[in-house]
């Protein structure tokens, strides 16, 4: 279908502004640009902490949001922001924790991650599983269950949680009984392109010059893209991972390797729903605000964790 008129005006809103190839910026430059004011108008939860966690090179910033229904023990989701691997912090994905703290009625811990190419491979994915691995083992001081606890991110966020999910399962770590993974890149070293990589590489916002700047600022050398830690459709057994939802986008250049990897999943026996919204882009669930498919998206991985958290519960 064509572009939906909401996601339309955000995209034409995207190419009025005067800026060169974004590939052609800085990581410094980049981040500015995108920086926006904090949203005053912020969905209400029942209370937010911005507080640090131990990481494997330091206190790790992490913000927690609490639901509106105190308990005296919720479920627990680990969010990690898009972008990239570059950009993104606790702010640019505010909304979208809210929304699923009230939507699962359960406790988010947003982890502000190290980014590249100040911190580079694996150091995000480090900080991505220590910080589940933190939650776990001290779910008391966060007020929850930690046998219900799942793992979600949008972008290099939900590629970070596939991969910390298959870590978990190899190293027999934190046991996670959800994923949430909107738009995830899973095969950056497959050499084969997708035809969404290719139909939509150019003018629906993330380009595949900026997907190769990102991975030149996030890797060492391009011999770590063969690695399952990068491209989570190389990991060879998928069988025991917990449930997911995997939400990708029409007129995204990764639409069909997040589908591909919610296929594989599916074919190793893991219980996935695969949704795709037609007519938007990239980015479309942190642009929520403005793009009505955006907020659907987050009802639909609420529900899908609400109901991963209920199942849990009763078992």
């Amino acid at each position: 279908m064509p572009l939906e008129p909401k996601s339309k005006f955000v995209l034409d809103q995207i190419n009025a502004v005067e800026l060169p190839p974004l590939e052609t910026l800085t990581a410094e430059q980049l981040r500015a640009s995108q920086s926006l004011p904090r949203n005053q108008d912020a969905e209400p939860v029942g209370k937010v902490e911005n507080r640090t966690i131990p990481g494997p090179a330091g206190d790790l910033p992490v913000r927690v949001y609490y639901p509106k229904e105190l308990q005296s023990s919720h479920p627990g989701l680990v969010y990690f922001h898009g972008g990239g691997w570059v950009i993104g912090d606790l702010d640019s994905h505010d909304s979208v924790c809210r929304a699923l703290t009230n939507h699962a009625n359960c406790v988010t811990i947003s982890v502000d991650y190290r980014l590249a190419p100040e911190h580079k491979f694996p150091a995000a994915v480090e900080d991505a599983y220590a910080s589940v691995q933190y939650v776990h083992d001290h779910a008391e001081e966060f007020q929850i269950d930690p046998a219900r606890i799942a793992i979600g991110g949008d972008s290099a966020g939900a590629t970070l949680s596939a991969v910390v999910t298959n870590l978990a399962k190899q190293d027999n770590g934190p046991a996670l009984c959800y994923q949430v993974l909107f738009y995830p890149s899973t095969a950056a070293g497959v050499d084969t392109p997708t035809v969404s990589s290719v139909e939509n590489g150019e003018g629906y916002f993330l380009t595949s010059g900026l997907m190769d700047w990102f991975m030149n600022c996030y890797l060492n050398n391009k011999e770590e893209k063969q690695s399952p830690l990068v491209t989570p459709m190389f990991f060879e057994d998928l069988t025991g991972l917990p449930p997911a939802i995997v939400i990708t986008a029409e007129y995204d250049p990764l639409r069909d390797e997040g589908e591909a990897y919610a296929e594989k999943l599916k074919e190793a026996g893991v219980e996935v729903e695969c949704i795709r919204f037609d007519g938007t882009i990239h980015g479309f669930v942190s642009m929520s605000q403005v793009i009505d498919f955006g907020k659907d998206a987050l009802e639909k991985a609420g529900k899908g964790l609400a109901n991963a958290f209920n199942k849990t519960l009763t078992k």
